[in-house]
């Protein structure tokens, strides 16, 4: 790892950035003692619906049927606009 103080931080902050980006890690001096790392910011990990499928799986209330035939009314939306 590359060791750089504060002011060449602050004259070539563009240049490192893109070091950084690359996969490069730098460490950032004060007075001549690391103070801080700049490196590159972990990506988005995407994942397929089989991957997490077990996880969003979720079994429907075995009276689910029975209290929503119990509605005796439409459903609306409270926050609509119009006649309530």
């Amino acid at each position: 790892m590359d060791a750089l103080g504060l002011r060449e931080l602050r004259q070539n902050a563009s240049d490192l950035v893109r070091r950084a980006e690359a996969g490069e890690h730098l460490v950032i001096t004060v007075s001549g003692r690391p103070a801080a790392v700049l490196g590159p910011a972990e990506r988005d990990h995407w994942r397929q619906y089989d991957d997490v499928a077990d996880v969003l799986r979720v079994r429907t209330d075995e009276d689910w049927a029975t209290d929503r035939d119990l509605v005796d009314h439409d459903l609306r939306d409270p926050w609509a606009e119009g006649d309530q």
